[in-house]
């Protein structure tokens, strides 16, 4: 497709229609004008009816002597004579009186009399210019006599020069305040096209710098509160979000492979020392052999959730459903951690209900997010801290389960992204920065929640909530039978 700029397509589009708009309105506003001086002139020479000059002239009888006082003595006395002529024509089309006192030649034309004498309203009205080339407007009027015999005519003339001088100046006068509003219209309408696509312009342009790769890009600031002023700062929140997760990925990056590293170089030291000692020594080499299946057993939990971090975002999470027991997962979670809390001098304590928590779901992966809970808790509590696990079933419909630790805390303006993937609240504990968030993806598809609240320095609550599945007694009953079956 051609490429048009807004400008232009303005220019084509909407000036071009207002033009033609002006245009149109300007000339009927000329006509609308020119019609009414013209109708007023009309209105001047229609002074007399033929049924009015035939009343007059009749008084003076049928005489050529009477008519040619009538005509005399009418034009002597005409009171509009300064604003029109009068000439006053006998039955056989001679002028024989007019109100100038001029003379008129014998072979002048009168183009509307014979069609004044065949019509039947007696006048006709003719516009036309003179052999001197006066514009005017005429109208014969006839008079019969008390026998309908023909009698002579009346011609009323008005000059339309001045009123053509007047609608010329009109006419221009029209003109020029339709080119002012068109460049009023014009200047205005470019100067808001200007107001939008300048910063059109300037957003293609930072979006573009920000599509390649310079995230430190920003959209200067736009003056009005409008929909452009939205679009950017959405975009320069965008390049904020972008930059802070491009910082986060980098730092995930160093994190991982320090974390990486650490193992691997644990493995790497254990290997050498075991393959030079040999069998030497047993219990150093039980001693490297524990730790290398330690860090291995850490590095393969690092690739876990990197993998679970890949899935969730392509969309490949496979969740393996079925009826379980919450609590079961929880028991068994919970003990595992009360030797490591007690290596690490950290009391645990646990309580739940002696009865199960019955619902849907992927074991291992509920599992695999209470141990991550449990794991931040041990990591991020002291020595001599307390954590304390707590699990309540709340009207049969749901499980909540609270881990709360009097650890470093989180601090307030980390809170809201500590879920987020590559965030990390405190960078000199050991992790990826991707748990947390492979956990509320997962807590979520089994339609729980997963919430943190924290004060710095003070400590950190996990509640982790999942809904529970009860069986009705028509469940129960079949269950029963089925066992029964089975013994």
């Amino acid at each position: 497709m051609k490429y048009m700029s807004i400008t232009k397509r303005w220019l084509l589009n909407v000036a071009s229609i207002v033009l033609a708009i002006l245009i149109v309105v300007a000339v009927l506003l000329f006509l609308i004008i020119r019609n009414y001086y013209y109708g007023a002139a009309r209105m001047t020479v229609e002074i007399m009816t033929p049924e009015e000059i035939t009343s007059m002239f009749g008084m003076y009888g049928a005489s050529a002597s009477g008519f040619e006082s009538a005509a005399r003595e009418y034009c002597e006395n005409f009171a509009s004579a300064d604003t029109m002529a009068v000439w006053v024509i006998d039955k056989t089309g001679k002028v024989v009186v007019t109100s100038s006192g001029f003379a008129i030649s014998d072979d002048v034309e009168i183009p509307e009399y014979e069609s004044a004498k065949q019509s039947d309203r007696g006048f006709a009205i003719w516009t036309g210019k003179l052999p001197s080339g006066e514009k005017i407007m005429a109208n014969t009027c006839i008079y019969r006599y008390e026998n309908g015999s023909y009698g002579g005519a009346v011609r009323y003339m008005v000059s339309l020069d001045a009123i053509d001088r007047q609608l010329v100046n009109i006419a221009f006068i029209i003109l020029a305040v339709a080119l002012f509003m068109f460049a009023a219209l014009l200047f205005s309408g470019m100067t808001f096209i200007r107001s939008i696509v300048n910063p059109v312009k300037e957003i293609g342009k930072t979006a573009g710098k920000i599509a390649g790769g310079d995230l430190g890009a920003r959209i200067e600031s736009y003056p009005y509160n409008d929909e452009i002023g939205d679009l950017s700062a959405a975009i320069n929140d965008m390049a904020d979000k972008l930059s802070e997760s491009d910082r986060m990925k980098n730092d995930f990056i160093s994190t991982i492979s320090h974390e990486l590293r650490t193992p691997l170089t644990a493995i790497k030291g254990w290997g050498e020392t075991i393959s030079q000692i040999g069998d030497s020594d047993p219990a150093m080499t039980k001693r490297g052999m524990d730790i290398i299946i330690s860090e291995s057993a850490r590095l393969n939990g690092m690739v876990e959730d990197l993998l679970d971090f890949s899935r969730i975002n392509s969309g490949r999470m496979v969740y393996n459903m079925e009826k379980m027991d919450f609590l079961a997962e929880l028991d068994d979670v919970a003990y595992s951690f009360k030797d490591r809390a007690l290596r690490n001098g950290i009391e645990l304590t646990y309580n739940a209900p002696a009865i199960p928590a019955p619902g849907t779901g992927d074991p291992s992966r509920i599992k695999q997010v209470l141990i991550n809970v449990l794991d931040n808790a041990v990591k991020y509590t002291e020595e001599g801290g307390k954590i304390t696990i707590n699990a309540e079933i709340e009207n049969k419909e749901r499980l909540v389960i609270k881990c709360t630790d009097n650890g470093v805390g989180i601090a307030e303006e980390d809170l809201p992204h500590i879920k987020e993937k590559f965030y990390k609240a405190n960078n000199t504990v050991r992790g990826s920065g991707i748990g947390l968030a492979v956990c509320d993806e997962i807590v979520k598809y089994h339609k729980g929640s997963l919430d943190i609240d924290s004060v710095y320095g003070e400590g950190t609550t996990v509640t982790v909530t999942f809904p529970l599945e009860y069986p009705s007694k028509q469940e129960k009953h079949e269950k029963e039978e089925n066992e029964n079956e089975q013994k």
